[in-house]
């Protein structure tokens, strides 16, 4: 049996171990992301069943739990960036109109259950916004059907 003389430079075993090393640390955070993400996902299932059962309490029918999830995912998404900020209740404005167009386009009187969704969604997802909120929906006129 016979050995061979090592035929490596020095720069060549300092360039491998430097490959190495980055592929290391690349490959420890990426399973670090891929494990923030797996538990992110799960408190975003677990959220979102919240809102199901919420939801179907109030005689409701939910989406399904995985389109919760994506759509809110863990921190309720768009519905809680800045619920109680001027642009936010701007944009909501705008959804409560006739449906026309342009010069046509009217506020309507809308049904008190129409807001019960998003309130439902800021009590789970961000519960510190949901006094304001609050306040700001019953401020509003809107139509109460079935005496709610």
């Amino acid at each position: 049996m016979s050995t061979h003389l090592e035929s490596s430079t020095k720069r060549g075993r300092s360039v491998l171990y430097i490959v190495s090393m980055v592929l290391l640390v690349v490959f420890t955070v990426i399973g670090v992301l891929m494990f923030k993400s797996a538990r992110d996902t799960q408190q975003a299932l677990e959220k979102a069943d919240q809102l199901i059962a919420s939801i179907n309490e109030a005689g409701g029918t939910a989406p399904s739990r995985e389109q919760i999830a994506r759509v809110l995912g863990e921190d309720g998404g768009a519905v809680c960036a800045n619920p109680n900020e001027a642009l936010s209740r701007a944009i909501l404005f705008s959804q409560l109109a006739n449906g026309a167009s342009g010069p046509g386009s009217r506020p309507v009187i809308t049904d008190s259950r129409l807001f019960q969704g998003e309130l439902r969604i800021i009590q789970i997802y961000c519960p510190e916004e949901l006094d304001e909120f609050q306040k700001f929906v019953d401020e509003l006129q809107t139509y109460r059907s079935g005496g709610a």
